[in-house]
């Protein structure tokens, strides 16, 4: 009698649904995993100068990227250590950090410089006072910043990355952003992660794309660390939907994508035209996904304007459809996780970079080390 082969290798499936649905799972996240990896807080241009400031928020944290007198640049927890107001917000210039409220003043470097009658209080250490510092790097003129401040570097958790980006975007530290599309989805961040993540849906959902950009036959994705590198062919030259420098670089002819996990895609067009993702989840399901256009110095560039409204009248608007869609089927009773569909050969039609990101998704909510 013919028996099973109990060794046989079984189909991977997909995430459960509470991974996308479940408030709490969400809120683990914005203490770990949006908490504990490097996460984008804005572009060096807007900290050129020395006092240059900008407010932001990361994992529900508010806090403010500044460049101190000396020309280092530093995060701060946007609070005073006084009696918790906010410091500073929007964009700005300063000579020090003047707390609104009781105007405690703070140095560019965080320490504390005066206050109103503090000097009346007996045992009063203003030495010991200082503005609490996060974790900052800056990586091709991207300012980053990890709130644990045992956090590896970015080199260990996206190794290559850096060199490899450059040789796609040789001006890429000559860039400032053109503009920014802010986007908002109704669906959990990683549901629209993933959509970013695998172009087996491309050919049926995003004609423009893979008639006029890339050659989806060609599309594939690899981890690398906690990278998801995007590699394709650029369309026929002229199918292409908007013209391209081919002397940009040596790559001018490719379509290539850096995701970098959790939330912070660099993402380069054929003739060298960068463009970046950033994911903010605001809820358990809701996300904000800025999406900036760059040009060397942020000079106006026609080329570059057309190809951000196509791309925001066409891959953006057709994704934002889906992933909505998908949210809504992961409320669904009568929704079963089914098998990623894996091919050995990899390709434009295997999901194996999911397989890799809902790796991570399930080790970072589950508490398995990661890198």
């Amino acid at each position: 009698m013919n028996r099973p082969d109990l060794a046989a290798p079984q189909p991977v499936h997909s995430l459960e649904a509470r991974y996308y649905t479940d408030p709490e799972i969400f809120k683990r996240e914005l203490n770990g995993t949006l908490a504990t990896t490097w996460q984008f807080a804005g572009h060096a241009s807007l900290v050129r100068n020395n006092g240059d400031y900008f407010a932001f928020s990361v994992a529900d944290q508010d806090l403010f990227c500044i460049r101190d007198r000396d020309g280092n640049l530093r995060t701060f927890y946007n609070v005073c250590q006084h009696r918790a107001h906010e410091l500073v917000s929007g964009t700005g210039n300063c000579k020090v950090v003047v707390c609104p409220y009781h105007a405690w003043t703070y140095e560019l470097s965080g320490e504390l410089r005066s206050g109103p009658n503090i000097k009346s209080v007996e045992g009063f250490d203003r030495k010991q006072i200082c503005l609490t510092e996060v974790r900052t790097e800056v990586f091709c003129g991207f300012i980053f910043v990890n709130l644990d401040p045992d956090a590896k570097p970015m080199a260990d958790w996206f190794p290559g990355v850096e060199k490899e980006l450059r040789a796609f975007v040789p001006h890429i530290d000559d860039l400032e952003p053109l503009e920014w599309v802010e986007i908002s989805e109704r669906c959990n961040w990683k549901v629209s992660v993933e959509n970013y993540s695998e172009c087996y849906h491309c050919a049926l959902n995003h004609p423009t794309f893979a008639t006029g950009v890339v050659k989806p036959e060609t599309y594939d994705i690899q981890p690398r660390g906690y990278c998801l590198r995007h590699t394709t062919e650029c369309q026929n030259l002229d199918r292409m939907s908007y013209p391209i420098d081919t002397e940009a670089s040596e790559h001018a002819e490719e379509y290539s994508s850096w995701f970098l996990w959790p939330a912070f895609s660099f993402q380069v067009y054929p003739g060298s035209v960068l463009n970046t993702y950033h994911w903010r989840p605001e809820s358990v399901d809701k996300v904000v996904v800025w999406r900036g256009w760059y040009t060397p110095a942020g000079v106006d560039s026609d080329v570059i304007r057309r190809l951000a409204v196509q791309d925001r009248g066409t891959t953006v608007e057709e994704d934002i459809h889906l992933v909505e869609s998908v949210q809504r089927g992961l409320n669904s009773r009568g929704y079963r996780p089914g098998p990623l569909v894996i091919d050995p050969a990899c390709g434009v039609n295997s999901e194996h970079s999911i397989r890799a990101l809902q790796q991570w998704m399930r080790e970072a909510v589950d508490g398995v080390n990661g890198i």
